[in-house]
């Protein structure tokens, strides 16, 4: 009898929690059993495991194989225990030392040619790997990937016999290259600029606050007139991505399916769903639980264009992870935890053919499709917007390829960073994301403005939710002025953001 452990990571949302690979050889007939809540594709691993060690001309034992993947009451998916199962069963059968697989974790896919494909759900692995002091073997594909956990130890192989030789000693296994993945600032391509935007003044202003503050944004305006536009520059005006944020986004994205790539991790994402998408794909969820478009612009911006478009049933499922910043995506075996810490831009129309107040006067909707199309979007979602911003059609003049352009992002940037700067050394944190107990200190307004604000709140009819995010956009404004105190000036501007 023979018996082998190996050391692995399963997909659980963005962690991955350590799974022991158990590999027994005993005596009857010739047969290969994979337990412990295993999916299909696990189960079929049995398959690429023979042809894989078959290929690699080394002896696939004839006798009772079973395999226990620990613990038994965490699901297991995908190819990624290929690899683990293949080395267990030649460390069990005595072709591989078992000291070699002690301190190693071993993630990857076999083809049945022996040769090791890439696995999604690297780097959270990478990140546990080092937290638990040990090595990470992984496909070369994945290499970049994983040598984004700074602390990590990790090597690649190519093929299953390269794998072997490398745990041997007999071959060194080449250490996974942080080359591809070391982007910084200045190698980063460039993200639309803000100079590209002519005019609109108002809604310029707007984006340099909910970028100062990390608010969310609503722009109400006529086709045509830049809503998109601007919304695409927020990006290029938030300050750079610490390394922590840059790998909680990374973690998402190499979760999703979709593919992490090790060149652009430091950039914030920008995330642009359709009106048609479902609540499922806005929030995450699907047959794996996988994460949707909320945790995939984690630390970066979600634009939802046409918002009366979108079901309303789609749109409020966003309320909780605006407030929460996460979002747990509950299916009947399990529960998985995505971040969803992201800032939304969103865009409409003033009315369903888009001309409403405009001078032109080609606006013919009546007050009742005016007033049914404006409540397609739920009140406690507008509730959570912290700046309205009506925009209006662009005269003429200033689309002229010789008009003056305005600041460009470099700029603007530059006074973003400086009010963030400021706001991280007072509470830790954005304004727009500090608690009310957290703001209040920071937001204490003078007898006048006092009044001024519950005067505001009278007229306005604002919730209580909407006077401390009217406070929160207040003290940011504050903050690009470089004042301590919130002035009537700021509160006024502030107050300004809120519909009428």
């Amino acid at each position: 009898m023979g018996l082998a452990l190996v050391h692995s990571r399963a997909r659980a949302g963005v962690h991955a929690p350590a799974v022991r690979v158990e590999v027994h050889l005993s005596g009857g007939l010739p047969r290969m059993t994979i337990v412990g809540l295993p999916a299909t594709a696990v189960r079929e691993a049995s398959e690429r495991v023979r042809a894989a060690i078959q290929c690699a001309q080394l002896e696939f034992p004839a006798r009772r194989i079973t395999v226990n993947l620990a613990p038994a009451d965490l699901r297991k998916e995908g190819g990624r225990y290929d690899l683990a199962i293949a080395l267990g069963i030649l460390a069990a059968s005595g072709q591989l030392p078992e000291a070699a697989l002690r301190d190693v974790e071993v993630l990857g896919e076999l083809a049945l040619t022996g040769e090791l494909r890439a696995v999604d759900g690297v780097l959270p692995a990478a990140l546990a790997a080092a937290r638990d002091g040990r090595r990470l073997l992984v496909p070369e594909a994945n290499g970049a990937e994983a040598a984004l956990a700074r602390d990590v130890r990790a090597f690649t192989a190519r093929t299953l016999l390269e794998a072997c030789a490398g745990l041997e000693g007999r071959r060194p296994l080449p250490a996974a290259s942080a080359a591809a993945a070391a982007t910084t600032a200045a190698t980063m391509p460039a993200a639309p600029d803000l100079a590209d935007v002519r005019g609109q003044a108002q809604a310029r202003r707007a984006l340099e606050i909910a970028a100062a503050g990390a608010h969310h944004l609503l722009f109400v305006g006529p086709p045509g007139c830049g809503k998109t536009l601007l919304a695409s520059r927020l990006v290029s005006l938030l300050p750079p991505a610490s390394e922590a944020e840059a790998l909680e986004t990374a973690a998402v994205a190499s979760v999703s399916g979709l593919g992490l790539d090790p060149a652009r991790w430091r950039e914030r994402p920008y995330r642009n769903p359709h009106h048609t998408a479902s609540a499922v794909a806005l929030v995450g969820g699907g047959a794996e639980a996988q994460p949707g478009e909320i945790s995939l612009a984690h630390n970066g911006v979600l634009f939802l264009d046409e918002l009366p478009e979108w079901g309303r049933h789609v749109l409020d499922v966003l309320r909780e992870p605006l407030e929460s910043g996460s979002v747990s995506v509950v299916r009947a075996a399990r529960r998985s935890e995505y971040p969803a810490r992201f800032q939304l831009v969103a865009a409409m129309n003033p009315c369903p053919c888009g001309w409403a107040g405009d001078p032109s006067g080609r606006c013919r909707c009546t007050p009742e499709a005016i007033a049914a199309y404006r409540a397609r979007v739920s009140g406690p979602l507008l509730d959570r917007i912290d700046l309205h911003v009506p925009m209006s059609r662009m005269p003429p003049a200033e689309l002229r390829p010789d008009a003056p352009r305005g600041e460009p992002s470099a700029t603007v940037r530059e006074r973003v960073v400086a009010a963030r700067a400021r706001q991280l050394a007072r509470a830790g944190r954005p304004n727009a994301r500090l608690a009310d107990a957290e703001a209040a200190p920071h937001c204490r307004l003078a007898a006048r403005d006092q009044a001024l604000l519950e005067q505001a709140i009278e007229r306005l009819q604002l919730s209580a939710r909407a006077m401390h995010r009217v406070l929160r956009v207040a003290r940011t404004i504050a903050d690009l002025d470089g004042r301590d105190a919130i002035a009537s000036p700021h509160l006024a501007e502030a107050l300004g953001y809120r519909p009428a």
